[in-house]
């Protein structure tokens, strides 16, 4: 990783107060949903958002939230921490994702749908494991924003942009440019930020989940079978798809139950 990288993220403010307290509440196995409610109604930012995802068709609620409360009960302690969390991270970041091609709201939809597709696919098979993969695949494209910084500032734009858009290793191109990838910066983003070992972990080997300790090699291949499918570049699209769905099987996944879970997120995002 180049050192500029490295200082960039070693100058990182910490997060804020709201999220450190949502950590907390979240951590906590006597906490409620009503002290996560009440820690998030302090923070109009993250009430804003989490507002808008709860009325986005893409978590298919079916019917209007107007509360926090109502969010929050209908999200669950977990994926509410994630949402409030995945965008207080981008707000912090200062969000420019010009040297990718699309705009910060679209870098905030993909991010979306990748943890909404993990977890459709992984409630299937394991709740516990759904919930930690939501965070994480919610979060992991993180890094992007940084190398994205870098590269405006080494006034690369033009180059980095038409290298990324036709490719199909992302990594590859970031790892020419800056000597690393979205995962590892974004592994060093949120070790800096003292995320537990095991998150930063499966998001550190997700470029090489072949290579991962065998206590989280399933979650780095499923986050990575996930960005297979929906890569910045081309999300959803069916040579994606098709190289998601291979990933899988030959990882010993069920492919029907990751084929219900893509149509699904097809099916809101067409509607």
């Amino acid at each position: 990783m180049k050192s500029s990288m490295i200082d960039s993220i070693k100058s990182l403010p910490p997060l804020p107060k709201t999220v450190i307290d949502m950590q907390r509440v979240c951590n906590d196995p006597e906490s409620s949903i009503g002290d996560l409610v009440k820690t998030i109604e302090g923070d109009p930012m993250i009430v804003a958002n989490l507002l808008k995802a709860a009325n986005s068709p893409l978590y298919s609620l079916r019917r209007e939230i107007n509360n926090v409360a109502q969010a929050v009960s209908l999200f669950g302690m977990s994926m509410t921490r994630s949402i409030g969390l995945g965008n207080s991270v981008r707000k912090l970041l200062n969000v420019d994702m010009e040297p990718y091609g699309i705009t910060s709201e679209r870098f905030a939809e993909i991010s979306s749908m990748q943890a909404v597709l993990s977890h459709k696919w992984f409630s299937q098979i394991d709740r516990a494991k759904a919930d930690k993969l939501f965070l994480a695949s919610f979060l992991q494209e993180t890094g992007k924003i940084v190398i994205a910084s870098d590269i405006i500032q080494e006034e690369l734009v033009t180059n980095f942009k038409s290298d990324i858009e036709v490719a199909v290793d992302i990594s590859s191109v970031e790892r020419s440019y800056v000597e690393a990838s979205t995962a590892e910066v974004t592994a060093a983003i949120f070790a800096h930020w003292n995320f537990d070992h095991e998150f930063v972990q499966m998001i550190s080997f997700s470029d090489t989940p072949q290579e991962a300790p065998d206590e989280i090699k399933e979650l780095a291949t499923v986050l990575n079978i996930i960005k297979t499918i929906m890569p910045i570049n081309d999300p959803l699209s069916e040579r994606s798809i098709t190289q998601g769905l291979k990933k899988a099987e030959a990882a010993g996944f069920d492919a029907v139950k990751l084929q219900k879970a893509i149509d699904a997120i097809v099916e809101i995002k067409t509607a």
